[in-house]
């Protein structure tokens, strides 16, 4: 397995992670834990330590599942969850955003008792609460690497400005945001630019545009009746069949390479530079082995161009998010 190092101070983990979103929540409610284990453990005997959760995944399920995926097994992984989406058990689609450092003391002690550690690898700040500055939530965190709680601290989906301003209060090890072939906008707003040069890995999430990447969905008939992407802006009516016009073109391209369009996807994100840790999703083994298999691909200086051709930055039809969610980012 390669590696790649987690900030300028940071340890190596691999080179790709593993989301374990889906596992739990969001696709669909026919989740398969004994399949989510078995992929969990093959991901381990392929080398991939990062494993990435948060405990709105759920909410808290997947924190437990991972917590129960790791039993005896705890120095051979490397731990990420988050905090700071707050979610109404009432209404499953209402979303809450809380910074607070009382919020963030409580959150992590939830998150040890369920992942069964007693040391987190990475805490995030899932996404930043507009009403309390960034200094203070940090400042919070940052008390728990004192307390011996959590090693490395990392912001999720935060703006430029917000990553210099919380750096100064503690190192950031990683920014998470999404960014795949179909979501560049970090190549403008900012964000690669200021990781790169604070020494801060960037860590994509979706890199698979949320599998519509891979070719496997022709129609928005393909998601079950409870999967979120029916409601996604990018998956609907003419936005979706745009999209797959443009996904159609990256596989014909896969298959004069004779690999898959999602591993030709992933082999794009990893090339962007060495700071990148993209962690694709999934909770089956087959797609976690097609996965791993994408740092093997090196892709040419052409290869890379009809890529960015086909997937320029405003070539995607739709934003990525509802205008609800849009509204819970930093920018």
């Amino acid at each position: 397995m390669h590696t790649r190092q987690l900030g300028h101070n940071g340890p190596q983990v691999s080179a790709i992670g593993l989301g374990c979103m889906g596992m739990s929540d969001f696709y669909t409610t026919g989740s398969d834990p004994k399949e989510a284990i078995a992929t969990l453990h093959r991901a381990l005997e392929l080398g991939i330590t990062l494993l990435d959760t948060a405990d709105m995944y759920g909410p808290h399920s997947n924190e437990e599942l991972i917590g129960q995926a790791i039993r005896g097994k705890r120095q051979q992984v490397f731990v990420a969850s988050k905090f700071g989406i707050v979610r109404d058990p009432g209404n499953a689609k209402a979303r809450g955003v809380n910074g607070r450092p009382e919020y963030v003391r409580a959150s992590i002690d939830g998150s040890l008792r369920r992942l069964g550690v007693e040391t987190l690898d990475l805490y995030y700040q899932h996404r930043v609460d507009p009403d309390v500055a960034i200094e203070e939530t940090v400042g919070a965190m940052a008390d728990l690497v004192k307390a011996g709680k959590v090693r490395y601290l990392g912001l999720s989906e935060a703006s430029a400005a917000t990553l210099e301003r919380a750096h100064k209060v503690h190192p950031i090890s990683a920014l998470q945001s999404e960014y795949s072939l179909w979501s560049r906008d970090q190549e403008d707003n900012g964000c690669l630019a200021t990781c790169k040069r604070l020494g801060i890995a960037f860590v994509p999430y979706s890199p698979l545009g949320r599998g519509f990447l891979t070719g496997a969905l022709q129609s928005p008939d393909d998601f079950a009746a409870d999967d979120y992407r029916r409601l996604s802006p990018r998956f609907q009516g003419q936005n979706f069949q745009h999209n797959l016009q443009l996904v159609q073109q990256v596989q014909q391209l896969a298959a004069d390479k004779q690999v898959s369009a999602g591993q030709l996807a992933l082999a794009w994100v990893l090339a962007q530079g060495d700071y990148l840790i993209p962690i694709p999703g999934t909770k089956q083994r087959r797609y976690l082995e097609e996965n791993a298999a994408a740092l093997h691909i090196t892709l040419s200086t052409a290869e890379l161009a009809s890529l960015e051709g086909i997937f320029s930055p405003q070539s995607t039809a739709g934003p990525r998010y509802d205008e609800e969610v849009m509204a819970l980012l930093n920018r």
